[in-house]
């Protein structure tokens, strides 16, 4: 690991300074550190590299901030086979479970080749209309909604079969590592992050037994809006939205690529999920 990249939320003054520590870490053992353009310019010591060339230019990606900071620098990596440290400095931390204290130790390891991946899924989620089409990936869910909380009809296919027309706020579809997010609040399932599946989970929907299902990952999942169906949203891991137009097909599917989260030991999923919904909270461990 001879070039880091460091992806980091630059509101926050704790992970400026822990960028910079590191920057100064690699500068001690002939590792280049640089972060995003921009970053540098509030950061002493790193580099800077542009957004587009990030996958091609790093060994390693860490990453200093919560999940939505994780989203982001999974988004730049552009499905790049590049291990993702994740450091919890934020709220919640499914995706980033490692404390700032754990970094430096655990840098070592990275640095010497001992440390172990956990593959992510992504989802590849392509917009049709007028015969051309955009593509994206996510690592968390694809969401379409209604602006203004308007009821939407989404008629749905999965593998060209037809499930329903949700008519409901709105339809989530969400790997599993998502499942702990968005889905989560429409009384999704918690899927195991490494599970090859696809949660597909209605918002408020008008029939209350239209429930959230599970379908295997090599499974596609089809959306098409009605010609009359207006002001609506893709909303893609909660950071970036793509306006819809009545008539619109989007397709959801498991991307050919995956997202390699570093796996701190010692410390497992059953422990992050106890610690970030406070399941112990009243109840006694036997």
């Amino acid at each position: 690991m001879k070039r880091i990249g460091l992806v980091i939320k630059a509101s926050n003054p704790e992970a400026i300074k822990l960028g910079e520590e590191i920057a100064m870490w690699g500068a001690a053992r002939g590792v280049s550190v640089s972060c995003e353009v921009g970053l540098s310019e509030i950061m002493e010591t790193p580099g800077a590299i542009a957004p587009d060339e990030f996958p091609g230019a790093i060994d390693l990606m860490v990453v200093l901030g919560g999940d939505g900071t994780m989203l982001h620098a999974v988004r730049l990596l552009d499905g790049r086979n590049v291990p993702v440290l994740g450091v919890n400095l934020g709220s919640l931390g499914f995706l980033t479970a490692i404390t700032a204290r754990e970094v430096f130790p655990l840098l070592d390891e990275i640095s010497a080749g001992n440390f172990v991946t956990n593959e992510r899924m992504l989802l590849s989620v392509t917009v049709e209309r007028d015969g051309k089409s955009a593509s994206y990936k996510v690592l968390n869910d694809a969401v379409i909604k209604g602006e203004n909380a308007r009821l939407v009809n989404l008629e749905t296919r999965i593998n060209q079969e037809y499930v329903n027309t949700y008519r409901a706020d709105g339809l989530i579809v969400a790997t599993p590592t998502g499942s702990t997010a968005y889905s989560l609040s429409a009384n999704g399932p918690i899927l195991y992050p490494t599970i090859h599946s696809i949660i597909v989970a209605p918002i408020c929907p008008f029939n209350l037994t239209n429930r959230p299902v599970v379908i295997p990952d090599w499974m596609k999942v089809e959306i098409r809006l009605p010609p009359e169906q207006a002001r609506t949203g893709l909303i893609l891991d909660g950071q970036v939205d793509v306006p819809l137009s009545g008539g619109d097909r989007i397709i959801v599917q498991r991307a050919e690529q995956s997202a390699y989260l570093i796996r701190c030991e010692g410390k497992s999923y059953f422990d992050i999920l106890r610690e970030r919904l406070m399941w112990e909270v009243g109840s006694v461990r036997r």
